[in-house]
């Protein structure tokens, strides 16, 4: 018999399954939930990026996917290096904050940074080392996702 108060279920409370009693997330669980193809990977964030254009601004859109729990007034800090190639972004706005999802400990971090017309095609025809996110007193260091062929 469930018994519910206030909103929420004591069974589901004392009766934890096995995925309830987790508490760690994996980057390969996140990759195999999330549909799209992942930019980057950090311990234990996925960043998910893309280029968009509205009215003749340009956008390089992100979501990290993980352990990122922030909430900021003074917006983030997008940089891309790579051996010849260094590039500074600055976020479109200075609010926003972290979504909790369903995955206990797990995160969803939307974010869009500014980018010149100009420095699209530098950034698409450079071999980056790293994407750093500076945001708050947090700096999150990606590897660029290397897609792995498991079969040819």
């Amino acid at each position: 018999m469930k018994t519910k108060y206030m909103g929420f279920s004591f069974s589901k409370l004392f009766n934890k399954t096995a995925s309830d009693a987790t508490t760690y997330d994996t980057i390969d669980a996140i990759i195999e939930t999330v549909e799209n193809t992942p930019y980057g990977v950090s311990d234990t964030n996925v960043l998910f990026a893309g280029l968009s254009e509205l009215g003749g601004y340009y956008f390089f859109q992100t979501v990290i996917v993980g352990t990122l729990n922030v909430k900021s007034k003074k917006g983030a800090q997008l940089s891309f290096k790579g051996d010849t190639f260094e590039l500074i972004l600055d976020s479109d706005i200075q609010e926003f904050e972290s979504d909790h999802t369903d995955v206990k400990g797990r995160y969803v971090t939307k974010i869009d940074f500014q980018i010149e017309e100009s420095d699209i095609e530098n950034l698409q025809n450079t071999e980056l080392r790293t994407i750093l996110i500076k945001v708050k007193n947090q700096k999150l260091e990606f590897k660029k996702y290397k897609i792995h062929d498991e079969e040819e």
